[in-house]
């Protein structure tokens, strides 16, 4: 499955089939929260966060393949990220795009 971030595939011709996306929301572990709390104290990055998000971010364009796979998709054109705070202590990781047939 391609996958881009660009509204189009260089030299390729594809017909739109719907809009298409994926998420997850992760929460925070106790146990990393007192970490990134003394992290947050002396600065530098909170290694245990980035791992976490990099991991949803991966659920999130995983699941938005798989959507995409049941609607016939080649690709997916157009990808964008977002997150947000749902609530205190958890995240959203959302991924979304174009899927595409290829012609």
């Amino acid at each position: 499955m391609f996958v881009v971030n660009t509204p189009t595939i260089e030299g390729r011709r594809f017909q739109p089939l719907g809009m298409v996306s994926g998420n997850t929301v992760q929460s925070k572990n106790a146990f990393k929260d007192i970490g990134a709390g003394f992290r947050n104290l002396i600065g530098g990055e909170v290694g245990s966060y980035t791992k976490m998000l990099a991991e949803a971010r991966d659920v999130a364009m995983q699941r938005m393949i798989a959507q995409a796979q049941s609607m016939g998709a080649d690709a997916i054109v157009n990808v964008h990220f977002s997150s947000a705070s749902i609530m205190d202590g958890a995240a959203e990781i959302l991924a979304w795009g174009t899927a595409v047939k290829l012609l």
